[in-house]
């Protein structure tokens, strides 16, 4: 699902892995994939598709990401975890796990 500065309020409800990238960015393109695989294979998170461009530049600025890619961990509207650049999908596996777990531990 991808989202625009108008609606990613009602968006990003509940637990959500954001993915911030870029449509030129060889790396962003490598990863949609395996995120897209990671969060199917959960049942308490959703993958929301933020393209990093200039109609959301007030977000990105506003979640201070700097770079593509970057993936937020986001519960109600609030960042609890990023991760920037990108990682192989063990890694990556590993730490979406742990920083969910996390979460969860914390409430």
């Amino acid at each position: 699902m991808a989202i625009n500065e108008k609606n990613y309020k009602e968006e990003l409800k509940g637990l959500c892995c954001v993915e911030v990238s870029g449509e030129s960015c060889a790396n962003c393109l490598t990863l949609m994939p395996i995120l897209k695989e990671l969060c199917e294979a959960r049942k308490d998170v959703r993958l929301v598709h933020v393209e990093a461009d200039y109609n959301t530049l007030p977000l990105m600025e506003a979640w201070d990401v700097e770079k593509v890619p970057t993936i937020l961990l986001v519960e109600d509207g609030e960042i609890f975890a990023r991760c920037s650049g990108f990682q192989p999908e063990e890694i990556l596996e590993i730490w979406l796990d742990a920083k969910i777990e996390e979460r969860k531990a914390g409430k």
